[in-house]
């Protein structure tokens, strides 16, 4: 039961995030080391900028 709890409480606490907009680097990092382990996966800075860049573009299209 506490563990059913606290895994609701881990997808509660990951959907908040997405909705706000911050991505979930630990996330990230387990799908690295599950499905390309070959790869190194990026540093949080680096995982930041580049979640920023899809999310906002760099700069394209903004009006001002």
């Amino acid at each position: 039961m506490l563990e059913q709890l606290g895994t609701m409480g881990r997808y509660l606490g990951q959907s908040l995030r997405l909705m706000v907009g911050l991505p979930d680097y630990q996330t990230y990092v387990a799908h690295m080391e599950s499905t390309h382990p070959d790869r190194e996966p990026m540093s949080y800075e680096e995982f930041f900028r580049e979640r920023q860049e899809a999310r906002y573009g760099g700069g394209q299209g903004k009006c001002c």
